[in-house]
């Protein structure tokens, strides 16, 4: 079974001032593999620890590194620094082993009306790549999201565990299907307390800096080229038909 991750990056709104994009990061790894990949990941924050000063327990999220805010604050890291922590996370994620992909949703690109729209194009994506990674590799799949639109994430996944349109990347219109392979409603949890949850925020940063790139400030430690960072972990099955982005980022 595959447990499926996933954050988010941006907000669905469309007025001004709202962002580019709503994009969010998947982060998957074989339950098989769990124990192994959260052990190393312990390993690997002890090492930030040791080397930046980090704690073990502070919540590593895009926001706070790319702000210099929250458990970096009084740390005193420069931008390169915080560059450097930023990259050696994606560049953890083979060595997990985890895979990683991302939903880009350009709202500058879409006629959406409602921020609803917007939301519910992203998660359908996301269900969709998810229900035919299950098919392909005959495995089941779970999904663990951060904390807050709890009810519209579990009403998605009850919906696609019964119906589920794949769009044309898979054939030549709209198939009605659905994810038998998708267990249980998805797990809610704050991403304070999972490393894994952090990095699918971390993941969902990149591939939106992929897509549309920073200014000199956010480039110093999230340039548009670290998503090329996850290397082998990039989950490039997702939008392999029809790439319209980097590998591993499906952009809608």
């Amino acid at each position: 079974m595959l447990m499926a991750y996933v954050d988010e990056s941006g907000d669905t709104g469309l007025s001004v001032g709202s962002s580019h994009t709503y994009t969010l990061g998947v982060v998957l790894i074989d339950v098989d593999r769990w124990n192994d990949a959260f052990d190393e990941m312990i390993s690997f924050r002890r090492r930030l620890r040791d080397t930046f000063g980090v704690p073990m327990r502070a919540e590593i999220k895009a926001n706070y590194l790319l702000r210099n805010s929250g458990p970096f604050r009084d740390l005193g890291l420069s931008p390169a620094q915080r560059r450097i922590i930023f990259r050696a996370h994606l560049r953890e994620l083979p060595r997990l082993p985890s895979r990683a992909f991302a939903v880009v949703v350009d709202k500058r690109s879409r006629r959406a009306t409602s921020n609803s729209e917007i939301f519910d194009l992203g998660w359908e994506t996301v269900l969709q790549r998810l229900e035919r990674t299950s098919t392909y590799e005959k495995c089941s799949f779970m999904i663990t999201h951060d904390e807050g639109e709890n009810d519209a994430v579990r009403r998605w996944v009850r919906r696609a565990r019964r119906h589920l349109t794949a769009g044309s990347a898979f054939g030549t219109g709209p198939i009605l299907g659905a994810a038998p392979r998708l267990v249980d409603d998805p797990i809610a949890r704050r991403s304070d307390q999972s490393y894994f949850i952090q990095m699918a925020d971390l993941v969902a940063y990149a591939g939106f800096r992929s897509v549309i790139s920073p200014g000199p400030t956010i480039a110093a430690v999230c340039p548009p080229s670290t998503w090329s960072e996850i290397g082998s972990a990039t989950h490039t099955a997702v939008a392999k038909l029809r790439p319209r982005a980097a590998p591993g980022i499906v952009l809608r």
